[in-house]
């Protein structure tokens, strides 16, 4: 029998377990923390919160495979009135809809954004400045940067699509991403796959091929391979339960600069107690920026869009999400350029911040597919899903 070790309980991790003891390998899966989930965990306690604002989209490879082992679970629906209450700062003022140049850029059948331009020069050819500049401000909703217009047009072009696509691809699992977790634990444990947690691996086993399921950061020192970098960005996070007031809206998409705010118990109760709820925030801040300068913007949007939201707080927490965030692609680079997968003698890579397509957890989970078809001696696409991931731009 094929054995693989896999390092990292995360999701990419879990992915990498579920998929190898599916094609028939016995694996052992190791995880530092003392719980699975990596940055997909939920808190637990009386505030439901994951690390930073988290979403499931369907419109990606992932989704079907999660369904077709029912790991994905009840999803939270989005009430029709608090759906309507999506507003965005433009010009300092809340408005209900984008400004027209920025919905030239998204209309059906647009030019495809190349890849070695960034995506301010590119926008702002077809629609001007301030279209641009608004379009790329919003799609920080998966991008996480401080200054998405310098990034690739193309890497921009497809987050900016999928985070405005109608009917919306982001779901929510009910109760935090934890509970999908669980899911996926409990099926990698009756598959047979062995988890051992609180298990830190300082030195790479030889015996057999290894999925290296961790942070870039964590892979570079674990493989003592400095080579192990790529762009990404740095996040202000802000999490706040508040006592619930009519007419809070549901989505604050900051225009004027990147920044996005989400009352996450407008679409599931059950992550706050009775007659409060949950706001998550990230405000994607600059090198040279503190955390504090990050959570004093998300605070300027706070005090526009939730009134007398300082007198209602009943709890906070707040964070910095350094290069925690995906990778990001600069002009002229593509996810084929980053780090790659295959690292040589029976070493694999996987995660967010690997060359492989997708947006968001997307990466993780086609990269985690890619790893366990190469290592278990296939070629990519013996395992099924992977031909197709691999073929994505």
């Amino acid at each position: 029998m094929d054995r693989i070790t896999v390092i990292g309980g995360g999701f990419a991790g879990l992915t990498a377990a579920i998929t190898a003891a599916e094609a028939g390998a016995d694996v052992t899966l190791h995880e530092a923390h003392h719980t699975l989930g990596g940055r997909a965990r939920t808190a637990e306690g009386t505030y439901r919160t994951n690390d930073g604002p988290h979403a499931l989209y369907n419109g990606g490879p992932h989704w079907t495979w999660l369904r077709e082992r029912d790991l994905i679970g009840p999803l939270a629906t989005i009430p029709p009135l608090e759906g309507a209450r999506f507003r965005l700062r433009h010009h300092g003022r809340l408005r209900r809809t984008p400004p027209f140049a920025m919905l030239r850029l998204l209309r059906l059948g647009a030019d495809r954004a190349p890849v070695d331009v960034d995506f301010r020069t590119w926008a702002t050819e077809r629609v001007g400045a301030e279209g641009a500049r608004a379009a790329a401000h919003y799609a920080a909703v998966a991008l996480f940067h401080h200054d998405p217009g310098a990034l690739s047009a193309a890497f921009v072009q497809e987050r900016l699509r999928r985070a405005t696509r109608l009917p919306p691809e982001a779901h929510y699992p009910r109760g935090g991403w934890a509970t999908m977790i669980d899911r996926m634990a409990a099926h990698a444990w009756n598959l047979g796959v062995r988890v051992e947690t609180l298990s830190r691996v300082a030195t790479l086993p030889t015996d057999t091929p290894v999925i290296v399921a961790t942070s870039l950061a964590a892979a570079r020192r674990l493989l003592q391979d400095p080579s192990l970098t790529w762009t990404g960005g740095r996040t202000a996070l802000i999490d706040l339960a508040v006592r619930t007031r009519r007419g809070d809206p549901f989505i604050v998409s900051d225009l004027d600069a990147p920044g996005w705010l989400e009352r996450f118990t407008a679409q599931d109760r059950t992550l706050a107690p009775a007659g409060e709820q949950l706001i998550q925030g990230h405000i994607p801040i600059g090198p040279e920026e503190s955390r504090a300068d990050g959570i004093a913007r998300a605070e300027q949007l706070l005090d526009l869009a939730f009134e007398g939201w300082r007198e209602r707080v009943t709890w906070r927490r707040e964070a910095l999400a350094n290069g925690r965030t995906g990778a990001v692609d600069l002009p002229g680079t593509s996810w084929r350029d980053r780090p790659a997968v295959d690292r040589g003698a029976g070493v694999y890579l996987v995660g967010d911040e690997v060359a492989a397509p997708g947006v968001l957890s997307e990466v993780s989970f086609t990269s985690a597919r890619t790893a366990v078809s190469l290592a278990l001696g296939h070629r990519p696409g013996d395992v099924p899903g992977t031909t197709l991931d691999l073929k994505q731009a």
